[in-house]
């Protein structure tokens, strides 16, 4: 297959094909440019696909899409029943207010599409993360979601002082005005279906912080992310 530079195939079988989506790319159509699923369907020889789970546009990374609608069904019901383990990698230039733990509340709307953060937890937003130094003034987070609400990554960083290298709408404008892209990868995906363990990995590629030396030394460390130790807190899931 000849592969685009929008997209990178992982893995397939009978029942979903599995990609590794660039920044940038959107999973639904724009105007004339089509979406992730169009592009993908496309390099398969028009094979029909069905979009399992959803990124931001300025997300890369990990995605599934079914080759029928009763695939599609069922493993969209694992996401919404959190029955997948994700995890992602991020960078951000600025220092946050704690290393590793837990970041939760509640997600209000803000301005210009963006989410904020409250102190209140009646159907909160839950992540659990560690970071590494980099370089002087970057850092990078491992980051496992509990939940799965929208820019809910991008809203925990900023959250704690931190927010994603490139996010224009949750960085300073300027600062984010420099960067090619926005530092968020979805690097794996973790599930049991239909009695089979699927664990599918991608470490980004692309973006002049995600390639550094001091980035990809940790490519051993988070390797298994399954397998860490992760914070714990009392009273949550």
């Amino acid at each position: 297959m000849n592969e685009p530079h929008d997209f990178t195939l992982i893995a397939q079988n009978k029942a979903f094909v599995v990609i590794n989506k660039s920044p940038g790319v959107d999973v639904h159509r724009d105007g004339q440019e089509a979406g992730i699923t169009e592009k993908v369907s496309e390099a398969l020889g028009g094979m029909k696909l069905y979009l399992v789970h959803r990124l931001d546009k300025v997300t890369s990374g990990l995605m599934i899409l079914a080759k029928d609608a009763a695939t599609c069904a069922e493993l969209a019901e694992l996401f919404r029943e959190r029955k997948v383990n994700k995890y992602y990698l991020a960078v951000s230039a600025r220092k946050p207010a704690k290393k590793q733990g837990w970041i939760i509340g509640d997600m209000a709307r803000s301005r210009r599409g963006s989410w904020k953060l409250t102190s209140s937890k009646q159907n909160p937003a839950v992540t659990q993360f560690f970071s590494c130094s980099l370089k002087p003034g970057y850092r990078a987070f491992l980051l496992k979601p509990r939940t799965g609400k929208t820019h809910q990554l991008r809203v925990a960083l900023k959250s704690i002082g931190a927010p994603i290298c490139g996010d224009a709408l949750y960085d300073d404008a300027v600062l984010a005005s420099t960067e090619k892209q926005t530092y968020l990868h979805a690097y794996q995906l973790h599930f049991k279906w239909q009695g089979e363990l699927h664990h599918y990995s991608a470490w980004p590629h692309k973006g002049e912080h995600f390639t550094t030396d001091d980035f990809s030394r940790l490519r051993d460390v988070w390797s298994e992310p399954d397998g860490l130790t992760w914070p714990k807190t009392k009273g949550l899931v």
